[in-house]
């Protein structure tokens, strides 16, 4: 039986890849940073009280900030892969947050690269690191982006993934590691946090359908991503990590759409005129965009049999339904007296 170890098992692709590891009978270990309120929704429908018999999904107290604890961890656990998926992920928080930005994403990597060559170095096991990248480290380089493109971040969050990225690449080469860079598109789901625009545009049109909202404010509608469900994503990451030899990939669906688009679809799926109610609020512009994203994922496509199997238009409905049930709830409980008023975005 395999072991990984993923830090960042309580997001959206930490979920998912558990539940794709879980399924090709993986013994997953996560790595959860102590808080005090519950984090671990999206989980918790495969924890299972660790004292009972044929249990294969363990946590972990850890944080990237903490490299002693990294590297304990690993003792521990003696993984086969490390998944390194923890980090400050918010473009936005990003600019508000630089610092503590790249503690996490940047330091935070190199901190756990070490602590994983150190194990490697005294064990003499075969151990495999997937280190998760992202398009934001593309910027302002025109489309289509793929492995050779170069890169031009536009946001705190965008340099501190790309320093993160070069560390893995250094830490391959210079040390003969099996460490790969996934660099991935955006990535949706009904999973998807609340603060981000796909999530919060869908969140937004099923509450405005049952008339619990009104109105939906965005800022650049006219930024153009590459919008891929995160299901599809999280199985390229496998993918990468049985390949022959590790390299860096990018993945992504090769269709891209506006945040308009975007739009047009949710409401549109609930029979709402987007326009209606989406308002500009210029306090969401960034102070240096990134217009267009669109990759280009040949390598994977050949290499590593990769292909998308959720369409754009199949993702935006599931998370729209998936809010819609969820809108429907909190209708029931406001009818029923109870505040349930969603909590302030920033």
């Amino acid at each position: 039986m395999k072991r990984a170890l993923i830090t960042g098992i309580t997001g959206q692709d930490g979920s998912y890849l558990s539940e794709l590891l879980l399924e090709k009978d993986y013994e997953v270990h996560g790595v959860i940073r102590r808080s005090s309120v519950f984090t671990t929704d999206r989980i918790d429908h495969l924890y299972r009280d660790p004292h009972k018999e044929g249990v294969r999904l363990f946590l972990h107290y850890g944080d990237l900030l903490d490299g002693m604890r990294l590297k304990h961890l690993l003792d521990r656990v003696e993984p086969d892969e490390v998944y390194n998926l923890g980090a400050q992920s918010h473009v936005k928080v990003s600019f508000q947050q630089p610092e503590y930005t790249a503690d996490v994403d940047a330091l935070g990597t190199l901190r756990l690269l070490t602590a994983f060559k150190d194990y490697v170095d005294e064990t003499g096991r075969e151990v495999r690191f997937y280190q998760a990248g992202t398009s934001e480290m593309f910027g302002a380089s025109p489309p289509p982006q793929n492995e050779q493109t170069p890169s031009y971040p536009r946001s705190p969050y965008g340099v501190s993934k790309l320093a993160a990225h070069w560390y893995a690449k250094n830490f391959r080469d210079a040390y003969d590691l099996f460490i790969v860079n996934g660099i991935l598109f955006n990535h949706e789901s009904p999973r998807r946090g609340e603060t981000f625009v796909t999530r919060k545009i869908t969140r937004a049109a099923t509450r405005i359908k049952l008339g619990l909202q009104e109105k939906l404010y965005l800022g650049n509608l006219d930024a153009r991503r590459d919008w891929g469900d995160a299901r599809d994503f999280v199985r390229s990451m496998w993918l990468m990590m049985q390949y022959e030899q590790a390299d860096d990939w990018v993945v992504a669906t090769g269709q891209d759409h506006s945040v308009r688009e975007f739009c047009e679809a949710a409401f549109g799926h609930l029979d709402l005129d987007w326009e209606e109610y989406v308002e500009i609020d210029p306090g969401y512009y960034r102070p240096t965009e990134v217009d267009h994203l669109r990759g280009d994922a040949s390598r994977a496509r050949e290499l590593l049999g990769w292909e998308p199997q959720i369409s754009f238009e199949q993702l935006v409905r599931e998370m729209v339904e998936s809010d819609l049930d969820l809108a429907r709830r909190e209708k029931t409980l406001l009818d029923a007296g109870h505040d349930v008023s969603p909590r302030a975005g920033v």
